[in-house]
């Protein structure tokens, strides 16, 4: 699968739930890195500040300015 043919992946529009989240950071060998979180494709990103439970869903946010 090309990096332009992810239209028809699931999680593209649906996300991810916690325990696939969890799975999937549990596959990376350095558990110390920093996990930040992007909406452009990687090309800048945010820290995650804190987790919440927002209206029945899992919320990572960044809370600088």
């Amino acid at each position: 699968m090309g990096k332009n043919d992810l239209s028809n992946v699931n999680w593209i529009k649906n996300g991810k739930t916690i325990q696939q989240l969890i799975l999937e950071l549990q596959s990376f060998e350095n558990k110390d890195l920093f996990v930040e979180l992007s909406l452009d494709g990687g090309d800048s990103s945010k820290p995650i500040s804190l987790v919440a439970k927002i209206d029945g869903k899992c919320v990572l946010m960044n809370c600088e300015d």
